[in-house]
């Protein structure tokens, strides 16, 4: 199963820094609006503590790669390109903003914390990121609102017929409105009632179908800000106005220097340094000219502060908090690695199960599952019995 992270935010906040500090890719960067116009596609990774160790193995991933114990296991990570006022009224590149955006399963919205870009990416000074935020946010709001109120009319004309039993429910239609946003009726009920509303769209006025709007966004595409430039004293001024702000409770958000992650992955991959991806700390093992030295010493003051440079952190928060994700591995009981020792690593919803997991390894071993057998404890299990988070799995099957 494969997830996708949206990456968001208006022009010139540090975006496509981020993307290529996460991917490594080349995408272009420039402080002007649209820089990005096509979403830029890559594959970023999320780390987990590997399971090889705990079986004297020493894994050989088909996908990713595993450092010092730790497991990077690939997601794809989408740069989204279009973000303007007005975007859910197709104003610039707004439909296929949405339409790239709806592709997401989770979103990271980039923020320039330090102020300097004001709402159209024009260069400024005391910018409020909340601002940012906020828009963002009512963009998304507004575009759901769209598709619910077309949700309402069909409901409204839609022939009720004279037996009990021949009622449609008004979760059901919206439901099958709003099914892109991979939702269903018993989520949107539930999301209706936990409101105090009533299940008739008769009893709602403006102010129910904007909240409820708003509810069915915040649940189907949650979102994790990443406090971008976090480098500056402005931003860390404003970052501490939105941690006391109680608006923004039901956001997590990240400090992040892009510029930073960038620049060690490259420092690391020309031999300058030793750099895991999410590391507090690097050691510098190459020879550098005084300024190199100090730009390092800069970020290193920057990981002391902060604990790492955030990119990792914001994708890693967006897969397993948000998205409640857990990372499985398939194994063998019997200790017969002859194929390779933890070669895969699968990424999960929450309530994956064992039979759930064979189908993801293949259909054929879905359809012929008999059981599964943890391979750290030996023991059988069901197919209905659900798996933790870092669990080795040995499905057996006749197919």
């Amino acid at each position: 199963m494969s997830y996708r992270i949206g990456l968001v935010g208006k022009p010139s906040v540090g975006k496509s820094t981020f993307f290529n500090a996460a991917t490594m890719n080349d995408v272009p960067e420039g402080a002007y609006p649209f820089t990005t116009i096509d979403p830029a596609v890559g594959e970023a990774y999320v780390g987990i503590d590997c399971a090889a160790p705990e079986f004297d193995e020493r894994c050989e991933p088909n996908h990713g790669y595993c450092t010092d114990g730790h497991r990077y296991v690939p997601t794809k990570l989408v740069d989204v390109a279009g973000l303007i006022p007005g975007a859910h009224e197709g104003k610039g590149l707004g439909n296929q903003f949405l339409t790239d955006l709806n592709e997401a399963d989770v979103l990271v919205h980039v923020v320039d914390f330090s102020g300097t870009t004001d709402a159209e990416g024009e260069p400024t000074e005391d910018h409020d990121p909340r601002d940012d935020i906020d828009f963002l946010e009512e963009e998304l709001d507004m575009w759901y609102l769209g598709i619910l109120e077309k949700g309402i009319d069909a409901f409204d004309s839609t022939y009720q017929g004279p037996n009990p039993g021949d009622e449609i429910t008004v979760e059901s239609v919206l439901a099958e409105q709003m099914s892109a946003f991979r939702t269903n009726k018993d989520e949107i009920k539930r999301i209706v009632l936990a409101l105090g509303l009533e299940l008739d769209p008769e009893t709602w006025d403006d102010d129910d179908r904007f909240e409820l709007a708003r509810e069915i966004r915040k649940r189907t595409k949650p979102m994790v800000v990443a406090a971008n430039k976090m480098d500056t004293e402005a931003a860390r001024e404003n970052f501490a106005a939105v941690a006391d702000d109680p608006a923004y409770d039901h956001l997590t958000v990240v400090p992040v220097s892009a510029h930073a992650e960038k620049a060690l992955k490259a420092a690391a991959e020309g031999g300058a340094v030793d750099y895991r991806p999410g590391d507090d700390e690097f050691d510098i093992v190459g020879d550098l000219s005084e300024e190199q030295r100090a730009g390092l010493e800069r970020i290193r003051a920057f990981l002391e502060e902060y604990g790492e440079t955030g990119v990792q952190r914001a994708l890693e928060t967006a897969l397993f908090e948000e998205l409640d994700l857990k990372a499985v591995f398939p194994g063998t009981a019997s200790g017969d690695w002859s194929k390779g020792p933890f070669r895969d690593c699968f990424l999960l919803p929450e309530s994956a199960t064992a039979e759930s997991f064979a189908y993801s390894l293949h259909t054929d071993i879905g359809d012929g599952f008999l059981h599964a057998i943890d391979c750290r404890t030996n023991r059988q299990i069901g197919a209905d019995t659900e798996l933790d988070h870092r669990a080795v799995v040995e499905i057996v099957s006749a197919n």
